[in-house]
């Protein structure tokens, strides 16, 4: 009964997430847009550079956090196990590295400043002029 619950309290949140997240960028990447394709790609580390053909900066949520779940829900369909075993495999081959965990959209705004080649994801009511939208979920 408590699974039931929380699985239908976290595809409701999900759902309502998912439908108002964007992925931001550093203004100076020099990069205006990214399709849904590239996301998930760069998100699951199948690709590495920006459209620019600079080294993309990864930067996601803790986690665990509802809003990590309801992107990738929305961006690459994976679960956080699947996640978590995709970028260990990728770690560990030296194909890439591990996404810069930060707790909130704050800090996902630092972070995407701190680096003119980062991506990250936030609510769409987070978003500051400081930082650019690539993408609209």
């Amino acid at each position: 009964m408590k699974k039931t619950i929380l699985l239908m309290t976290t595809l409701a949140f999900s759902l309502n997430v998912s439908a108002a997240m964007v992925v931001i960028g550093n203004p100076a990447a020099g990069v205006d847009t990214l399709s849904q394709k590239n996301v998930k790609k760069l998100f699951m580390g199948k690709k590495t550079k920006l459209p620019n053909g600079d080294k993309a900066k990864i930067i996601e949520l803790v986690d665990g956090k509802p809003e990590r779940i309801a992107f990738h829900d929305a961006t690459t369909g994976r679960s956080e196990s699947q996640l978590q075993s995709a970028w260990s495999r990728l770690v560990f081959t030296g194909k890439a590295e591990a996404p810069t965990q930060v707790s909130d959209d704050a800090a996902v705004i630092q972070a995407v400043l701190a680096a003119p080649n980062a991506i990250g994801y936030i609510d769409e009511a987070s978003v500051t002029a400081d930082v650019k939208v690539l993408l609209k979920l």
